[in-house]
Formats: structure tokens, C-alpha cells, sequence
């Protein structure tokens, strides 16, 4: 007396479960350890160098026009608040570095306060953008 089970279509379902839960674990983990970059807001004519390095984990991006004006993430700065703009970042990105790109036809004096404002800020990892072309 077997007994034959015709109703097999109940067990023939596939639990998507686990796969919908490891999609979303990796894209939490994915979301979670992106680096996003923050643009100066303008464009500027950097200096060539022929010793120019690419840098890819600068996180903070200061911008010095020709004629002094100081932008940091698309907004105009005045030379007194780079410190605390700085800061500001800096504590959203403990591990970030910063990225001065002044115009190379920008007074140097207001990149020297610029990087003295960021250093006073806390963040000793500085570094001036050039493009990498041997000079002009």
C-alpha cells in the first residue's frame, strides 16, 4: 500500500531569502566604504611639474583663483574661515588629506597663509595639485 504524493508543486519553490539578504549586505558594506570626493567648485589653471604625483585620496579640495579667492567645497571662503571650514571637514574625514589647487598665476603669499590656516586646523597632510606635463 504506497502511498504517492501527486502534489509535488508545493515543494518545488525556491526561498530567495538569503540571496535578498546578501545583496543588501554588500550593498550597505559597499555604501559604507566609499570615499567621496568633494570638488573645489571651480576651475583653476594649475602649474605643471615634472615631478607632479597622482594622489587619489585627497578629501578636502581648497581652490586658489588669480585673483584670491578661495573656494572649498563649491563655496567662496574668506581667508579668516579656511581654518574652521577645515576643521569641519576634517572631522566628517578623520583620514582625509587636503588638496590645495591654486592658479599659477595666484599670489604665493595666499597659498602660504591658505596651507598655515590648514595646518592650523590640524591637518598636517597637505599637498599642492600640478598638472603632470614637464613645464611650461
Amino acid at each position: 500500500m504506497a502511498r504517492r504524493n501527486r502534489g509535488g508543486d508545493d515543494d518545488a519553490q525556491i526561498d530567495l531569502t538569503p540571496m535578498l539578504d546578501m545583496s543588501f549586505i554588500l550593498l550597505i558594506f559597499f555604501i559604507v566604504t566609499t570615499s567621496f570626493v568633494k570638488e573645489a567648485g571651480i576651475d583653476v589653471n594649475r602649474p605643471s611639474a615634472a615631478t607632479a604625483e597622482r594622489k587619489e585620496r585627497g578629501n578636502i579640495l581648497i581652490a586658489i583663483r588669480p585673483n584670491g579667492e578661495i573656494w572649498i567645497d563649491k563655496k567662496l571662503v574668506d581667508l579668516r574661515a579656511v581654518r574652521a571650514t577645515v576643521e569641519r571637514l576634517h572631522a566628517e574625514n578623520p583620514e582625509g588629506s587636503v588638496v590645495i589647487i591654486a592658479d599659477k598665476t595666484s599670489q604665493t603669499g595666499i597659498l602660504v597663509e591658505t596651507m598655515d590656516q590648514v595646518r592650523l586646523a590640524g591637518v598636517y597632510n597637505v599637498s599642492i595639485a600640478a598638472d603632470q606635463s614637464g613645464g611650461s
